[in-house]
């Protein structure tokens, strides 16, 4: 009988599903047959992107061929994430909900965030964030708001549950906005918040971005990607562009309300013209220049699913999200020679020292340093 093993594998944490089975053309001809399959010749098998449904596509499509499947590497997968996910839910679930006077001050603060034109998003993380604190608070009998009811939070809920920095940075902010709210003074408080981990950026070089193009072929894909990259937009902003938005005359674009509320004017490629013209002939957009289905914007889920299928077609290794895209236009500019001062203006970033991670990116400057291995 013929078996087909699946595997789960991690590659730069991204999950990837193995199909392993013993060598024979007729079965490698179904296996290649299937939608998204690749060959690895590093572990010599085929492989494919996971996803929530692969797994029992996988099964049935190959159970039609009478084959046997043996899938039990993801079980034990899916209890470990299972328990997981039920620890969480059971710290959370050990909260008392807020009482009628709690929820009634939830809204005045979300109103009050409103107010002072936060974003949206940023407005339901302080509101999250500060309702999970005051449950915490009534957990505790806590009854008054201080630097130490911070501290209690932060350790039993946070640093017990291996939060990430920028969450534990996400809660000190959303409680000092509501301490706020309250009328209590901030400052006074000496609330102190961790480090945050200095990690360099992610870059494309630029044969990668060349090769990552070249094997996107649907010229809208590609036309997102390519726009994203020779403008060093954030994905938000890509998929907030209006046909309008776009200056042929003075080739710049204008990037209105963007992170801060800020409008700014970036870079149009002359390369780019001629694809972006043959993209808006094609597709004719009508609101918005990506646009899904029914005129609806083209959502962040559906481009960061482009990069992937991009990133494998071009079999680059590298961890890379959208955003990897715009790291790598400032980098190849600043290796370039350009100013920093008009990448911090193309890229809207409020301050230089932003930018400055840029000078630890670039390898203009370390080709030149002589290695003392090569002295000898």
């Amino acid at each position: 009988m013929t078996i087909i093993t699946l595997k789960p594998i991690w590659k730069k944490e991204i999950q990837y599903i193995l199909i392993n089975f013993k060598d024979n053309k007729q079965v490698a001809n179904c296996v290649k047959s299937f939608p998204n399959v690749n060959y690895s010749k590093t572990h010599n098998t085929y492989y494919l992107p996971y996803h929530k449904n692969a797994i029992s596509e996988l099964f049935n499509y190959f159970r039609t061929q009478k084959w046997f499947v043996d899938y039990s590497a993801f079980k034990s997968i899916s209890k470990s994430i299972e328990k997981t996910s039920q620890k969480k839910t059971t710290i959370i679930s050990k909260l008392p909900v807020l009482n009628f006077e709690q929820k009634t001050e939830m809204d005045k603060f979300k109103r009050w965030l409103e107010q002072k034109r936060f974003s949206l998003n940023t407005v339901n993380t302080y509101v999250e964030v500060t309702v999970l604190f005051i449950r915490y608070m009534n957990l505790k009998q806590i009854s008054s708001l201080s630097t130490r009811s911070i501290e209690q939070f932060n350790y039993d809920f946070i640093f017990k549950s291996r939060k990430s920095v920028s969450y534990q940075n996400q809660c000190i902010s959303g409680i000092k906005h509501f301490f706020s709210f309250k009328n209590i003074d901030v400052e006074s408080l000496d609330i102190q918040r961790p480090d945050k981990d200095k990690k360099l950026p992610t870059v494309f070089s630029k044969n990668e971005i060349k090769s990552l193009l070249d094997n996107t072929k649907n010229i809208k894909h590609k036309t997102l990607l390519s726009l994203i990259y020779s403008a060093g937009l954030r994905i938000g902003e890509a998929l907030s562009l209006k046909p309008e938005d776009i200056n042929y005359q003075r080739n710049l674009i204008h990037i209105k309300a963007a992170k801060g509320r800020k409008d700014r004017y970036t870079l149009l490629s002359n390369s780019l013209i001629p694809l972006l013209t043959t993209y808006t002939n094609h597709y004719k957009p009508k609101v918005y220049l990506f646009e899904g289905r029914d005129g609806a914007p083209y959502t962040q889920v559906s481009a960061r699913q482009v990069l992937k299928k991009s990133l494998l077609k071009a079999q680059l290794q590298k961890h890379a999200t959208l955003h990897t895209l715009r790291h790598s236009f400032a980098t190849h500019l600043l290796e370039s020679g350009t100013d920093i001062r008009y990448i911090q203006e193309l890229l809207g970033h409020n301050s230089p020292k932003t930018t400055m991670i840029y000078t630890h990116v670039t390898t203009t400057n370390l080709k030149d340093i002589k290695n003392p291995l090569d002295t000898l």
